[in-house]
């Protein structure tokens, strides 16, 4: 757990938790991988989603929402140049609705979407000492946000994701019978291991929206404030009128907030009010650790 000292734009916060101070070990097995293969993958993948795949030099991804016509947020994800494929990495509670989503706009076009359930899991570590656990690993530390270095390792091939440049956030892909193997070395190496409460206050401290929490599928994408979600040089896309248009009145009437609470620890959907009116609700919300009365929370 514990990957971040700030809550942006609040001042700094410390924590006692040892995993935040050295490196934490979780499970990413519940995230969905799809794989978009054929000649015309990259012209329709594009059109598809908010940012620029069309660009992505091999081994390196970007963060993208899928829209539909009036450019509401339908799913999020992060797309991977492997080269002859693209690898869609989503969470398990969107991936019916990309599929579906997916297979509905694949019509003359030569592409093949694999749902590659039950062939790649993931293992996450995090934290300020989490490049010396995967050195220690023998595992490469990829050197730039969202690459991707693949190697053999324990016989099988894996592959390293940065996900993270600032807060040392990491993943180990790799064949799910090789998970349990590599989380017990990842353990011997030092890390500590994070269950779903961790993960969560690491995940609101940072800012990182969760889709079906944080982002709604009514919301538009600039009300995410999650601009590296947005590229507005890379042509037609679904959804694309909308954002333009939002793009060149240049605000939004809501957006996605952080927060640090000093007292009280209010629910997720409880109301923020500024002088005296009502002004939005919080959409997640996480208790810090170690008896602290403390509480981070995102709003909109």
């Amino acid at each position: 757990m514990g990957i971040l000292e700030k809550l942006r734009p609040q001042p700094r916060w410390k924590h006692a938790d040892p995993a935040v101070r050295a490196a934490a070990v979780y499970d990413l097995g519940y995230r969905a991988k799809l794989f978009v293969s054929g000649n015309d993958r990259v012209r329709w993948l594009n059109g598809m989603v908010t940012n620029n795949i069309r660009d992505l030099a091999p081994g390196h991804g970007n963060y993208n929402f899928l829209l539909n016509a009036q450019g509401h947020v339908l799913a999020d994800m992060y797309i991977y140049n492997a080269g002859d494929f693209f690898i869609v990495d989503t969470g398990f509670e969107q991936e019916e609705r990309v599929l579906q989503l997916f297979e509905k706009y694949i019509i003359m076009d030569e592409v093949v979407v694999h749902d590659a359930k039950g062939e790649l899991s993931a293992i996450g570590v995090a934290g300020p000492q989490a490049p010396e656990v995967l050195k220690k690993l023998g595992l490469i530390v990829p050197p730039e946000t969202l690459a991707i270095c693949d190697q053999q390792w324990q016989g099988e091939d894996v592959s390293t994701i940065r996900m993270d440049a600032r807060t040392g956030v990491f993943e180990i892909w790799l064949s799910p019978a090789q998970a349990p193997a590599s989380w017990k070395s990842a353990l011997a190496a030092g890390a500590v291991p994070a269950g779903y409460e961790a993960q969560e206050l690491a995940r609101v401290a940072a800012g990182i929206p969760r889709f079906g929490v944080d982002i709604r599928e009514k919301d538009l994408p600039q009300e995410t404030a999650q601009d590296r979600a947005l590229n507005f040089n890379k042509g037609c896309y679904l959804g694309q009128e909308i954002v333009e248009r939002i793009h060149a009145r240049g605000a939004v009437h809501r957006s996605l907030t952080g927060f640090e609470i000093e007292q009280g620890a209010p629910a997720p959907g409880a109301k923020v009010t500024a002088a005296g009116k009502e002004v939005g609700q919080l959409t997640s919300v996480a208790q810090l650790p170690n008896g602290s009365r403390r509480t981070l929370a995102l709003a909109q």
